[in-house]
């Protein structure tokens, strides 16, 4: 492994348990344990899994006032930062002025300040784009001395509890301080796989212990990269740079969901994002491309950049994320597709190695959800 890659505080942890570690976004990660992907996949499902997302960026934003910052933040990502309760987290995505998404993200209202997750790859391109774009009273403090857990499946938040009770009363999407082993951590019970569960900030010096201590519980296995991956594709969830970019618009990648009404035409706050012209207007006349889930007949995974075509043999689209789910127990795949072929139930055709593999629209997630909504 080059030199030049970056670790988390439990790269130790990984060797020690037997980790395979692969190069990404610069960081030295396991894509698997001893279990193997498809153990690991089921076991999230079924009990209890742990992820190191420690490459991520978690960023602190303080400034005069929360609304302050809400408002600045709802300047460059077209969502509803204003009217977020404190304690609760809401997903977002910084756009440019083509309309096209620069990355995805998470953001926290907390007591006095905003806490931003971002993703891996994109960290300091963003990092750097709210620097540039932020008012200059209001900082930015990347929290480098913090690693990131999540713990994830139906059992995750009933183990965490064992250390935290006060986890158990929280909601999907509802984020705090909490006390973990006499250490100060932030808890949001959201995730990346579908299932209820957490994600833990926690300080550099006590990551390992923390680890340990979830790791002891019979419920709890390690989880790399490549069950992150399935899990995520099977809950019906984008991965930046794969079926996200800085070409694609909210409106087509079928986030609509995430712009609230109040960033809409006619809401309080309507536009004032980057893109927000290009963007409402195709919300306004439909997009000419859709990104949709698709079911492929037989056991043949269907992977990214695989062209899709309609019946007649007309190329339509491509593949964006595609795998075996091992839940479902069948291939599944994400592609973006011509508007006019998204509706559920239409026969498409994958174009994999010179064979017409039939697909089916289908409607995401693949399995169902399993938040906590209280």
């Amino acid at each position: 492994m080059s030199d030049s890659l970056l670790v988390t505080p439990f790269h130790a942890m990984h060797l020690e348990a037997g980790a395979k570690m692969v190069p990404f976004a610069g960081y030295e990660m396991p894509v698997q344990y001893p279990l193997g992907v498809k153990q690991e996949h089921l076991h999230c499902r079924a009990a209890a899994g742990l992820f190191d997302v420690s490459h991520m960026g978690q960023v602190k934003l303080t400034g005069p006032s929360t609304e302050a910052i809400a408002l600045a933040l709802e300047a460059l990502i077209p969502a509803n930062y204003v009217d977020l309760g404190v304690g609760r987290q809401r997903y977002g995505m910084f756009t440019n002025a083509q309309g096209g998404i620069m990355d995805d993200l998470m953001v926290t209202r907390a007591d006095d300040h905003f806490f931003v997750v971002v993703n891996a790859a994109c960290k300091a391109q963003d990092i750097a784009h709210m620097r540039a774009h932020l008012p200059a009273d209001i900082e930015l403090q990347e929290l480098t001395d913090r690693a990131l857990l999540a713990l994830q499946g139906p059992q995750a938040v009933a183990v965490l509890a064992r250390l935290a009770p006060e986890v158990s009363s929280m909601r999907f999407m509802d984020a705090r301080p909490v006390s973990i082993l006499g250490h100060d951590c932030f808890v949001g019970r959201a995730g990346y796989t579908g299932e209820d569960g957490v994600e833990i900030s926690v300080p550099n010096d006590r990551a390992q212990a923390l680890a340990a201590a979830l790791l002891a519980f019979d419920e709890v296995e390690w989880i790399g990269l490549g069950a992150r991956d399935s899990l995520r594709l099977e809950a019906g969830l984008c991965l930046y740079g794969h079926d996200l970019d800085s070409t694609i618009t909210p409106v087509t990648a079928n986030l609509m969901w995430a712009m609230q009404k109040a960033r809409r035409p006619a809401g309080e706050r309507a536009g004032g994002f980057p893109g927000a012209d290009i963007i409402l207007a195709e919300l306004a006349a439909g997009p000419a491309q859709l990104r949709v889930g698709l079911l492929p007949e037989g056991r043949a995974p269907v992977r990214e950049g695989v062209e899709v075509a309609n019946t007649d043999g007309q190329a339509i689209g491509r593949v964006t994320s595609g795998g075996f789910g091992p839940t479902v127990g069948a291939p599944v795949a994400m592609a973006y597709i011509d508007a006019s072929y998204a509706e559920v139930g239409t026969l498409v055709l994958a174009l994999v190695r010179g064979k017409q593999l039939p697909c089916r629209v289908a409607t995401m997630p693949f399995v169902p959800q399993r938040y906590y909504r209280g």
